[in-house]
């Protein structure tokens, strides 16, 4: 698959304080991000979502795959995840993400959100495996959502609708200070995939 990229136009920091976050809407044009959205439905191995609460074992309604190089094994939400081998046309996306931000990554975690009923509540992407020095992207391939952003200590917020074929970039040291939900909406909305590619030191690649 050929990839067209119409314009970058990389916003101003949405942050104010303590990271820096970057909007660039139109990695991809319409028509590729439909049909990656459609590859990616297709050929993923797409699985619910394990989450460890309160000591019990909730399964989500949204789906997620786990891909990355051999061995980079990931845990969150007290669930150890194994990776996936990498498809096609996720080495392609993973290609211009790196061009994106002159940074090399070795694994990206997958979400399907299949309605506007789905989301993720608040986190930070903190986890002891992940290289705390280099900067985590997301791409937004489906319907429009909202994403939000909220300060660990100070409670300040800021909101962007990450659009179809969009990138979001996270700069270190944001996930240290802030927190980011993907907001659910009672609005009719279709399916969202996300992927967030991430880079796992080498020491936990074991």
């Amino acid at each position: 698959m050929q990839f067209k990229i119409e314009h970058i136009d990389i916003h101003l920091n949405l942050l104010k304080v303590d990271g820096r976050v970057e909007y660039v809407p139109a990695v991809f044009d319409i028509k590729t991000s439909d049909q990656l959205f459609d590859a990616l439905l297709k050929t993923i191995d797409w699985q619910a979502d394990q989450l460890v609460m309160f000591g019990k074992k909730i399964t989500t309604q949204r789906k997620v795959a786990w891909v990355g190089d051999e061995n980079c094994s990931y845990t969150y939400s007290g669930v150890k995840k194994f990776p996936q081998p990498w498809t096609e046309n996720l080495l392609l996306i993973k290609d211009e993400v790196e061009k994106l931000v002159s940074c090399k990554f070795n694994s990206c975690l997958l979400n399907l959100y299949h309605n506007g009923n789905e989301g993720m509540g608040w986190h930070s992407d903190d986890e002891l495996e992940l290289d705390e020095n280099a900067p985590i992207v997301s791409i937004s391939l489906g319907a429009i959502r909202k994403f939000a952003f909220k300060h660990k200590l100070h409670k300040t917020t800021n909101a962007i609708f990450l659009d179809n074929g969009s990138a979001l970039l996270m700069y270190p040291p944001t996930q240290k200070f802030w927190n980011h939900s993907l907001l659910k909406t009672k609005q009719v909305v279709g399916p969202r995939i996300n992927l967030t590619f991430r880079a796992i030191k080498p020491d936990h690649m074991r």
